[in-house]
């Protein structure tokens, strides 16, 4: 991976087009942060429902945060991922339980200090 500086300010090479990291222009290096964690969890939950023999259908998948604004860097305090997904009623049970697995499967998580808090909440339709 590499930055470059752009006429906007850094961009992240990508064979597709450069992603602008400023906030106001593009992505803020803390939005694709949790870009990055939603993302990650997503793909991860997909996976253990699958491996679940559970019928899904993941309609949307919405990701707020909130920074700890008393700290100097106003790191991120929490971030929490909701899960719009269609499952059969009778699996339901199985997959939001399935959810304590995404953050012991997840290597962006993972990566996190621990003082960030993620939760993860599926709603069914």
């Amino acid at each position: 991976m590499q930055l470059v500086s752009g006429e906007k300010g850094f961009e992240l090479v990508h064979e597709s087009g450069n992603w602008l990291m400023k906030k106001d222009l593009g992505f803020s290096p803390v939005e694709m942060l949790v870009a990055s964690i939603g993302g990650c969890g997503a793909y991860v939950y997909e996976k253990i429902l699958t491996n679940s023999t559970i019928d899904f259908t993941i309609k949307s998948v919405d990701i707020s945060y909130e920074r700890a604004e008393d700290k100097p860097a106003k790191p991120l305090s929490q971030v929490t991922i909701l899960f719009t997904i269609q499952v059969p009623e009778e699996a339901q049970g199985k997959a939001e339980r399935a959810l304590k697995l995404i953050g012991k499967n997840c290597p962006v998580m993972q990566s996190l200090d621990p003082a960030i808090e993620v939760i993860e909440r599926v709603q069914f339709v």
